[in-house]
């Protein structure tokens, strides 16, 4: 009976699972920001220029993407567990071969094993949790979401507390082991699956929402890629050059960091809050109150480049797109088949992540052919523009076939 009773829904096992999926995803989140820590060590170790100092960056994020494709099909088929399992092994390969990397090319391609255990903790996490929820589904994906950014907060801060006295190869040692002890014992607490009672529930309900929206699973699938990639264009160029950023106007890498420590911290506080919304206005309307305001923060990123203003500004621009990128697995989960939310999340997280490894690898050349991060920004809003678009033509989409029904 008990056994039954934690395989529902929004039971005490469905939240403790929850907490569970987040420590994964904060472990498994570093494989996403330490390079961007450490991007001005490694560009003076290697001597190399800013835009091939990016290429690493770039390579995580392909991997990441790689991991939401695979690892969550993968997910649909057998469970979280052997994903999970496959993280913690990348994450403790990828950092601890990253450590010895003698030049530019090998540490980049070393950081796609990285991204696939970054990927792992995040896009297979979001969709096996949202099976577990039904009235607080849109909370539950956020809070796993918010894993990625908990550890921008936390793991750039450790970081800086390393790198002086370990450099940054000792620091990826450090964090290869932390990596493999913690995330490799934890998968095993995932084993249980929901039941296939609370699988036809989601998918009768997800016919029905898909019905009333008149677009077919691929058509929303097409539309939901082209809007997660614009979108992350636009948010990659300040998470990922904001340390760079602030070591160019002299005011050192460490508040660099701290900025992004910030952004990140205070993305919680959206991604959470976007949770609660969700439950209460759908994934499509809360999605674009985020992308309105994200180019309304990268807007500020154009005219302000004090101390003072860059930490009010990053601090900002946290607060406004947390909620964005989770928001898109809401939404497929509120209108694409639940069985095949792991491949069908995935992909659209894909798009997410190949999107920030463009942006962040287009601004760092950018930077490299006009020597300032100006354009860099403007670029970033014109993208941002491109997913106002698609994501306001989504909504109003739906606001007519709920007014027509009624």
């Amino acid at each position: 009976m008990i056994l039954t009773a934690s395989r529902k829904p929004d039971s005490a096992y469905a939240w403790a699972r929850l907490a569970l999926a987040l420590l994964i995803s904060t472990i498994a989140g570093v494989g996403m920001w330490a390079v961007v820590v450490v991007l001005p060590a490694v560009q003076a170790d290697f001597g190399v220029a800013r835009g091939a100092a990016s290429l690493p960056y770039t390579l995580t994020m392909l991997g990441f993407a790689a991991a939401t494709i695979v690892l969550g099909k993968l997910s649909d088929r057998v469970g979280i567990v052997t994903p999970v399992l496959i993280a913690g092994l990348s994450l403790g390969l990828g950092f601890g071969l990253s450590a010895f990397a003698t030049n530019l090319v090998l540490f980049s391609v070393l950081h796609f094993l990285v991204g696939m255990g970054a990927g792992a903790g995040f896009a297979p996490m979001m969709a096996d949790i949202s099976h577990w929820f039904v009235k607080r589904r849109g909370l539950a994906v956020v809070i796993v979401a918010s894993g990625n950014y908990l550890a921008g907060a936390i793991w750039p801060l450790l970081m800086n507390q390393w790198m002086p006295v370990h450099g940054w190869r000792g620091t990826y040692v450090i964090i290869a082991i932390v990596c493999a002890v913690s995330v490799i014992p934890l998968a095993f607490a995932l084993r249980r699956k929901p039941e296939a009672a609370t699988l036809d529930a989601a998918t009768t309900a997800a016919a029905a929402a898909r019905a009333d929206l008149g677009l077919s699973p691929r058509a929303l699938q097409i539309l939901l890629i082209l809007a997660g990639f614009s979108c992350c264009v636009a948010m990659s160029m300040p998470q990922v050059h904001i340390v760079a950023y602030c070591g160019d106007l002299g005011y050192g890498v460490a508040r660099g960091a701290e900025m992004l420590s910030l952004m990140l911290g205070l993305g919680i506080v959206s991604r959470i809050a976007s949770g609660f919304v969700a439950d209460r206005i759908g994934g499509a309307a809360t999605l674009l109150i985020g992308s309105i305001m994200q180019g309304v923060a990268l807007v500020l990123y154009l005219f302000f480049n004090g101390l003072a203003s860059l930490y009010i500004i990053s601090g900002i621009f946290g607060l406004f797109q947390g909620g964005i990128v989770p928001m898109y697995a809401v939404i497929c989960r509120e209108f694409l088949p639940p069985r095949e939310a792991g491949a069908r999340i995935g992909l659209v997280m894909a798009a997410t992540i190949v999107g920030m490894a463009f942006g962040g690898y287009v601004s760092g050349l950018i930077y490299d052919a006009t020597s300032s991060y100006r354009l860099a920004f403007l670029n970033g809003v014109i993208w941002n523009g491109l997913n106002l678009l698609v994501v306001a033509w989504l909504f109003m989409r739906r606001q007519r076939a709920m007014m027509q029904a009624a």
